[in-house]
């Protein structure tokens, strides 16, 4: 197949939400011969942090010489994003490839797998053929019940952040999101971002039932920080002058989650250095993670999509900007809790531009702009991107601020109608 008729395929099975159990994800990679058992991974599950940590880990390994695959999702500019060898993307033509291999035992299945199902049967295929040293796989919501849950013991699982969301799914309190999110745990290793509060009780347990080994990221050990626009320097735990280039007050300690991590798997025996781990650090890439796309004005990408990304996000805000208000950009899943989000950025905003992200779940942007309104902050709809992105920018002029925050999703259309932008004037 061509690779629009490979996507056509791979899309129009839908994943609108998940279908519970692992059931239909076994049978297809048993159909396969079970590509997984030929591979290690670092498996990271968590609410907000995932892709982050994800990064700086894959990173580390690369520059320690490893043949490293990386799982994300979603992506953000292309579909051939999510699957990655030593940071190139997988070719069109070996995702036509294995998308034609893969497709009569999809079909043939008595239960169709979901589209997240089917993407992550072609990932282990992809990281298996290409004989990865290791994989650091990343949840794609949840854990326990996650179609990437069907991987023997990793070399470690990593519980990055924990905070509600996708409450539907996975449970309303953060003891019940927590332990959907442990469920990855399977003895051997464990790196939590948690260290105490109920979403840590819940991980420690889980731990102490599977014989797990539990290390925890100690962000008292974080000194000598310095944060900017262009990312920080700090020293963690011996590692002094590590330098990050991901902006973000939260990254310093999504940063030292995956030191506590690589630092696991040199125990195990994985030939890691200090210096490895610094070099690897420092060239860590990550789009749309408060990233900065341009200057005069400052324009932030981000995306927040919950009110513990949103927390986040705002006290970066604060934290980098001061009292100078901010212009926002933002679209939302109607399925989110809208007014705990935006209440959280609200006193920060000079004015709202709202859009409706290419999504079937998303809420129209008049719909969002009303909810804005009501939690007292200034909004207007608009019609596309391309219209919020040149309005926000004139209306926060040469020494403003711009935030664009949403779900990943709209990421891509923000990119694509800034650069054009910046083009055109």
């Amino acid at each position: 197949m061509s690779i629009e008729k490979t996507l056509e395929y791979i899309h129009k099975i839908k994943w609108l939400g998940s279908k519970p159990g692992l059931s239909r994800t076994r049978e297809l990679l048993g159909l396969m011969g079970n590509p997984q058992k030929e591979l290690k991974f670092v498996h990271v599950a968590g609410t907000n942090g995932k892709g982050s940590v994800c990064a700086y880990i894959s990173s580390v390994l690369q520059e320690a010489g490893y043949k490293t695959g990386l799982y994300t999702s979603p992506y953000i500019n292309r579909f051939n994003e999510r699957m990655q060898i030593n940071g190139k993307s997988i070719t069109d033509e070996e995702l036509e490839e294995l998308t034609d291999y893969i497709r009569p035992y999809a079909d043939g299945m008595s239960d169709p797998p979901t589209e997240f199902e089917v993407i992550t049967a072609l990932a282990f295929e992809y990281f298996a053929r290409n004989k990865c040293d290791i994989v650091v796989l990343e949840v794609g919501m949840g854990g326990e019940l996650d179609s990437t849950n069907v991987i023997d013991t990793p070399e470690c699982a990593v519980i990055t952040s924990i905070g509600l969301d996708h409450t539907k799914q996975l449970g309303s309190t953060i003891a019940e999101i927590a332990k959907a999110k442990a469920g990855i745990i399977k003895g051997g290793d464990t790196a939590s971002y948690e260290s105490e509060g109920e979403a840590y009780e819940v991980i420690k347990s889980a731990c102490v039932r599977s014989g797990a080994n539990l290390v925890t990221a100690d962000f008292s050990e974080i000194k000598n920080l310095k944060t900017g626009t262009d990312g920080s320097t700090f020293d963690y735990k011996g590692l002094c002058g590590i330098k990050i280039p991901l902006s973000g007050t939260y990254q310093p300690k999504n940063c030292a989650l995956a030191v506590e991590t690589v630092r696991l798997l040199a125990k195990k025996g994985y030939d890691i250095t200090d210096e490895n781990i610094k070099e690897g650090l420092r060239k860590t890439k990550w789009s749309g993670r408060f990233e900065i796309l341009g200057r005069e004005p400052t324009f932030i990408l981000d995306g927040a999509h919950n009110p513990h990304g949103m927390k986040a996000a705002a006290e970066s805000i604060g934290a980098l900007f001061g009292q100078k208000k901010t212009v926002f950009i933002v679209g939302a899943m109607a399925d989110k809790d809208i007014d705990g989000m935006f209440s959280l950025i609200v006193p920060l905003a000079d004015m709202f531009f709202t859009v409706t992200p290419e999504n079937e779940r998303s809420m129209p942007a008049e719909d969002l702009m009303r909810h804005i309104e009501a939690l007292g902050g200034r909004a207007v709809s608009c019609e596309g991107f391309s219209e919020a992105v040149s309005r926000a920018v004139e209306r926060a002029g040469k020494d403003g601020v711009v935030a664009a925050l949403g779900s990943l999703y709209f990421s891509s259309d923000i990119r694509k109608a800034y650069n054009e932008y910046v083009q055109g004037v």
